[in-house]
C-alpha cells in the first residue's frame, strides 16, 4: 500500500508540548481522511525538539460511492420539491418537467456535482403512488488530492497550547516559526500551500525537503519514503524516536555513573523531558564541588532537575553522590570537557543561591516565620494561611486520640507545617515545602515526630506517592486534607465536571489512601463536622450565613435525615454527609481504577451512608464474596424479580408496606418464605450491629431455597385482591431486609 510521510519541521518545540502534538496530529489526519473514505494503516508518529513526523500507508485513492435517497412525490407541493432539489445543489427549474412526467424516466443534471459526483433523479412508481429518488455516484478520488486539502486546514487550525505568529502579516499560528513541511505520498510530494486568500501563509508550501542536525550536520536535503528519511537523518545525527532517545540518555547516563560506583537516582519525567531536548543524545557527568555537600539532597536534586535539567546521582547506600549527569546535544571535539566545566560552572552558581537561602532562614527558628503567614492569604473565603495553621491545630489535636497519637505532638506539627512556606528557600523553591520544613524543625531541636510530620503532610501527593504511617503524621496530613475539603466544599468551590481548580478530587484521594493502607477506624462525619465548626463562619462570628448551607440543603432535599443520636446540628449532620459522598464516589472511582467491582460498593452505599470507611469496605467485600457464590447469585435473580414486581404494582395501587397477615398465608411456599424472613431479620440486624457482615450473608443465603420455590410456586397477582395485597408485602419485607445489606438493583448485570 502506498506510504504518506509527513514532517513539520519549525524551530524547538518545548518537550511538554511534543507528544500531545503528535497524538493530535495523528487524530486530525486519521478523522479527516476517515471522513473523506480513507483508512489510514500502520499510522506511526514521531517527536523532537524539531519535528513532528507521521507516517502511514494509505490507499491511493478513495472507493466509488453510490447512494440513493428518497424524494417526495411529484406532485408534492412546489416548497417540498424545492427544499428536496436544494439540499442535492440542483435547480428548483426542475419542478416543471419533474411535474409532467408520470413514468419511469431519468434526468441527469449536467454540470451539477455532489462532492465531485454525479446526481441522477428519477421518477418511480411505488405501492403507494410515484416518488423522486436521487442517485449520487462518486468516482474515486485520488488520495494525494484529499491530503493537499486537509492537511493545510489541520496545520491552520492545530491545537497547540500555546502559538505564536512572526514576521509579515500572516494570521497563520504555530508553537514556533514553522519552516519547513515535507509531504510525500508514493515518492512524490503532494502540492500545496498555506496561502489563504490574500494571507500568504508565511510562503510555506510542501516539499521533499527536511534538515539535519542544526549544527553537526546542518542543510536541507530531500527524501522520497520514511526509510531514507530515517536513515538520512540517523546519518545526519538526528534520532527521530523519542522512546529511543531516552533510552540513550538513560544507558549513557547509567554506564558513566556506574563507572564512578554509584548510580543515578530514578526520574522518568525528567528522562522524557531531556529526550525532548535532544536530537543527538551524548551523556556526561560532571563534579558537584566538595563545599556543597552538606545541603540536604532534596535541595541540590530540585536545584539540578528546575533548573538546569540534571540527573542527580547517589552512593550505593543512598546518600547523595557528588556527581551529576545531562545530556548534551552535540559531540564535542574534546570529549565533552567544556561542555563539562561550562555545567559545572553553572551548577556552582545554583547551589551557591541556594546555600545562602539555606543559611539565611537557618538563622531564625522555623516558629519564627509564621506571623508571615498572617498577611498570605489562602482563599478569599476561606481567610489567610495563618488562620488556616490555627484550624490544622485544632483539628490535628482533636484526630489524635482516634489514631493513637500524642495530641500535644500532633497540634505542635500543624501548627509548624506551614511556617516553611514564608521561609526564603521555599519561596525559591516551592517543590520543597514540607521538605524543607523537616530539616529546619531537625536544627531547631524538635521532636522528630514533629519533623518528620511536617515532611509527610503532604502526601501522598500523587497515585505512586506513599502515605504517612506515623500516627502524628497521619493526623497532621488528615488534618490538611479534611480541612481543604471542609472549607472549600463549605464555601461552595466544589469541583466540576470541567474542572477541580483547588484539587479537591486529589485531596478526597489521599484521605481514601491514608484511611484506607493504615487501615483507621474513624468516624468521618465527626471529624468533618469539627473541621466545618473551625471556619469563623460555621460559628457565626462572620456574616456569611449561607457557609456551608449548599451542600447542606442538597442533602437535605434528597431525603438525607438525620441521625437522632448525632452531636451535631441537623444542618451540620448533613454538610458532613454530602461530603462524604464525594469521599465515597471517589472511593468508586479508585476501586474501579484498581479493577475491582465499584458497583458492589454503590450498592452497599445504597444501604446508607457509612461514614466508616474501613467498615464500609468491609461490608463491600463481603457482599462481593456472597454474590459470587450461586446462593448470592440466585438471590440476586430473585431480589431484582422481586423489585420489579413491586415497582409495577406500586404504580396501581402502591405502595405496598413490608408487612404480611399470617392468615392469609394459603400456599405452604409463602408461608415458608414467611418464616425465613422472620429468622434472617434478627440474625441480619445483629450481624451488621456486630460487624460481622460475613454472618449477614449467611443470614440472607437462608432465603435462597425459601424465595425459589415461591417464586415457582405462587402467583403474586392472584385474582383475590387480599392475597394479592398480602404476598407484595411479602415481597416488599424481601427488599426492606435485602436493602439493611444493599440496595441489590445498583449491581450490574
Amino acid at each position: 500500500m502506498p506510504e504518506l510521510l509527513l514532517e513539520l519541521f519549525s524551530e524547538e518545540i518545548p518537550a511538554r508540548m511534543q507528544a500531545r502534538a503528535a497524538d493530535d496530529l495523528a487524530r486530525l489526519l486519521g478523522d479527516a481522511l476517515k471522513g473523506a473514505g480513507l483508512e489510514a494503516r500502520n499510522l506511526r508518529t514521531f517527536y523532537g525538539p524539531r519535528r513532528l513526523t507521521l507516517v502511514a500507508e494509505l490507499p491511493e485513492a478513495t472507493a466509488p460511492v453510490e447512494e440513493e435517497i428518497a424524494g417526495p412525490a411529484p406532485d408534492a407541493p412546489e416548497r417540498a420539491l424545492g427544499g428536496f432539489l436544494g439540499k442535492l445543489g440542483l435547480s428548483e427549474t426542475q419542478i416543471p418537467e419533474l411535474r409532467r412526467r408520470g413514468e419511469v424516466f431519468a434526468i441527469t443534471g449536467e454540470g451539477q456535482t455532489w462532492q465531485s459526483g454525479e446526481i441522477t433523479l428519477s421518477i418511480r412508481k411505488e405501492k403507494k403512488g410515484a416518488k423522486i429518488f436521487a442517485t449520487l455516484r462518486r468516482p474515486p478520488t485520488p488520495t494525494s488530492v484529499l491530503l493537499a486539502r486537509h492537511v493545510p486546514e489541520i496545520l491552520r487550525r492545530f491545537p497547540w497550547p500555546k502559538s505564536m505568529r512572526w514576521g509579515g502579516t500572516s494570521s497563520f499560528v504555530w508553537v514556533r516559526p514553522l519552516k519547513r513541511i515535507l509531504c510525500v505520498f508514493e515518492g512524490a510530494v503532494v502540492p500545496f500551500s498555506l496561502v489563504q486568500g490574500e494571507d500568504d501563509g508565511h510562503g510555506l508550501f510542501s516539499d521533499t525537503l527536511t534538515e539535519g542536525h542544526r549544527l553537526m550536520s546542518p542543510g536541507a536535503f530531500a527524501v522520497h519514503n520514511f526509510s531514507d528519511y530515517a536513515a538520512q537523518l540517523a546519518a545526519r545525527h538526528v534520532v527521530i524516536d523519542p522512546t529511543e532517545r531516552a533510552r540513550l540518555v538513560r544507558d549513557g547516563i547509567a554506564a558513566l555513573a556506574a563507572a564512578k560506583g554509584v548510580e543515578v537516582v530514578p526520574d522518568e519525567g525528567l528522562l522524557a523531558e531531556v529526550a525532548g531536548l535532544v536530537e543527538w543524545p551524548v551523556p556526561l557527568l560532571g563534579r558537584i564541588d566538595d563545599a556543597f555537600m552538606d545541603l540536604p539532597p532534596e535541595l541540590m536534586r530540585t536545584t539540578m532537575r528546575v533548573n538546569q535539567r540534571y540527573f542527580a546521582l547517589r552512593n550505593p547506600d543512598g546518600s547523595a553522590a557528588p556527581f551529576f549527569a545531562l545530556a548534551a546535544n552535540i559531540e564535542a571535539t574534546d570529549g565533552g570537557r567544556a561542555i563539562i566545566a561550562g555545567n559545572e560552572r553553572v551548577l556552582r552558581a545554583r547551589l551557591s543561591d541556594a546555600r545562602f537561602f539555606w543559611d539565611q532562614d537557618r538563622k531564625q527558628t522555623l516558629e519564627s516565620f509564621l506571623p508571615k503567614l498572617a498577611s498570605v492569604v489562602f482563599h478569599a473565603k476561606l481567610g489567610t494561611q495563618g488562620q488556616r495553621v490555627e484550624r490544622l491545630e485544632k483539628l490535628a489535636r482533636f484526630l489524635a486520640p482516634k489514631l493513637g497519637a500524642d495530641p500535644a505532638l500532633a497540634a505542635r506539627a500543624a501548627r509548624l507545617a506551614k511556617a516553611d512556606l514564608a521561609t526564603g528557600l521555599v519561596g525559591e523553591f516551592p517543590e520543597l515545602q514540607g521538605i524543607i520544613g523537616r530539616y529546619y524543625a531537625l536544627h531547631n531541636g524538635e521532636d522528630a515526630r514533629v519533623a518528620e510530620a511536617i515532611a509527610a503532610h503532604y502526601r501522598p501527593m500523587g497515585p505512586g506517592d506513599s502515605v504517612p504511617t506515623d500516627p502524628v503524621a497521619i493526623a497532621v496530613a488528615l488534618a490538611d486534607k479534611l480541612d481543604q475539603l471542609a472549607g472549600f466544599f463549605a464555601a461552595d468551590e466544589r469541583p466540576t465536571g470541567s474542572g477541580d481548580p483547588y484539587a479537591l478530587r486529589r485531596a478526597a484521594l489521599g484521605v481514601i489512601r491514608i484511611i484506607r493502607e493504615n487501615d483507621l477506624r474513624l468516624d468521618l462525619a465527626d471529624v468533618l463536622a469539627e473541621a466545618f465548626f473551625g471556619y469563623p463562619q460555621a460559628v457565626g462570628t462572620t456574616a456569611e450565613p449561607e457557609f456551608g448551607m449548599a451542600v447542606a440543603s442538597e442533602k437535605l432535599n434528597a431525603g438525607w435525615q438525620p441521625d437522632p443520636k448525632s452531636a451535631h446540628p441537623p444542618m451540620v449532620a448533613a454538610f458532613a454527609a454530602g461530603l462524604i459522598d464525594f469521599l465515597a464516589e471517589r472511593l468508586r472511582v479508585q476501586l474501579r481504577a484498581e479493577g475491582q467491582r465499584h458497583d458492589v460498593l454503590a450498592a452497599t452505599l445504597g444501604a446508607g451512608t457509612d461514614a466508616d470507611l474501613v467498615r464500609l469496605l468491609a461490608r463491600t467485600e463481603a457482599l462481593r464474596l456472597f454474590l459470587e457464590g450461586e446462593d448470592g447469585a440466585n438471590l440476586l435473580t430473585a431480589s431484582r424479580r422481586a423489585a420489579n414486581i413491586l415497582r409495577i404494582e406500586d404504580k396501581k395501587d402502591g405502595p405496598h408496606t413490608p408487612s404480611t397477615d399470617p392468615a392469609l398465608l394459603r400456599a405452604e411456599e409463602e408461608q415458608a418464605l414467611s418464616a425465613a424472613l422472620d429468622e434472617a431479620a434478627p440474625a441480619v440486624a445483629a450481624s451488621l450491629s456486630a460487624e460481622d457482615f460475613a454472618g449477614a450473608m449467611t443470614a440472607l443465603s437462608r432465603l435462597r431455597h425459601p424465595v425459589d420455590a415461591f417464586f415457582d410456586k405462587v402467583v403474586v397477582n392472584d385474582s383475590d385482591a387480599a392475597l394479592r395485597r398480602n404476598r407484595l408485602g411479602l415481597l416488599a419485607r424481601l427488599r426492606a431486609l435485602t436493602d439493611q445489606v444493599a440496595d441489590l438493583s445498583k449491581i450490574e448485570s
